[in-house]
């Protein structure tokens, strides 16, 4: 009965990996490659319930297949490093809990932990696979619905990065709408910043914003489960040993929602 029943999923999934898909690009830094459950270097394998599997939720792989997503999503995209739970499921399960007419679901990893956002600009590494991931993403049918982009604490380190994010963000998502050809593709941005004035590193307490850039009516609904996605993913983040000026992702808390008005859509 049980290799029916794992049949049965992997034939569904199978089946979904071939249909319109609506895609969603995960990158940014751990906090989106995931790090909720993991201390001293080893996750607990505790799965929230919004976070399990469903058949029409796919992720793309490190050789471009489509799968049926589990956590972690980012096991073999961010490598060389432990991997947990990150906010892409919980987004998922969130935009079907609010009654999204979304059917299938396509996930695709790209974050990598301890990154400053010069390590994502147009001729990197980083780049480029983002670009090319993206790309093999809309092969089998779909489109490409919005970047979830969840990075920023490497930059507050210094002085200089910090004051230079803006500008570096602003850039990165032209080059991105530009390579994508996707003139208006909307981004979600959780934004971590300090709220001391101190900038050296372990001296910094954060908080997060969420930044809209894109169509407002498209984005209510994905403004709303992001939230909820981050807050939940906190709920299961323990303290993380990690280096490059990330933090312990339970410093983290909801502040507020803005806009970028020179990028927003009118």
């Amino acid at each position: 009965m049980f290799k029916l029943l794992m049949l049965l999923l992997t034939f569904h999934s199978s089946l979904a990996a071939n249909v319109a898909k609506d895609i969603f690009i995960l990158a940014g830094q751990s906090n989106m490659a995931g790090r909720g459950g993991v201390v001293h270097g080893k996750w607990d394998g505790n799965v929230p319930p919004e976070c399990r599997p469903n058949p029409s939720t796919l992720r793309l792989s490190a050789n471009l297949t489509w799968e049926e997503a589990q956590e972690p999503l980012h096991a073999d995209i961010d490598v060389g490093k432990t991997c947990g739970i990150g906010p892409g499921m919980a987004f998922v399960d969130g935009l079907r809990a609010n009654g999204s007419r979304t059917r299938v679901v396509g996930l695709v990893p790209c974050a990598a932990g301890g990154t400053k956002i010069r390590k994502w600009a147009r001729g990197t590494r980083l780049y480029r696979q983002l670009v090319s991931r993206a790309g093999a993403s809309v092969k089998d049918g779909g489109a490409i619905r919005a970047i979830l982009w969840y990075q920023g604490e490497s930059d507050t380190v210094t002085k200089e990065d910090a004051d230079a994010y803006r500008g570096n963000m602003e850039t990165l998502i032209t080059n991105l709408r530009s390579d994508l050809n996707e003139p208006s593709l909307p981004v979600i941005q959780v934004r971590p910043f300090s709220i001391s004035l101190k900038i050296l590193r372990h001296q910094v307490r954060f908080v997060f914003s969420l930044t809209i850039i894109g169509q407002k009516d498209t984005l209510l609904i994905y403004e709303k489960v992001m939230k909820t996605a981050v807050v939940g993913m906190m709920a299961v983040s323990g303290p993380s040993n990690s280096s490059g000026g990330e933090t312990n992702n339970f410093w983290f808390r909801p502040h507020l929602t803005e806009r970028l008005p020179c990028l927003e859509e009118q």
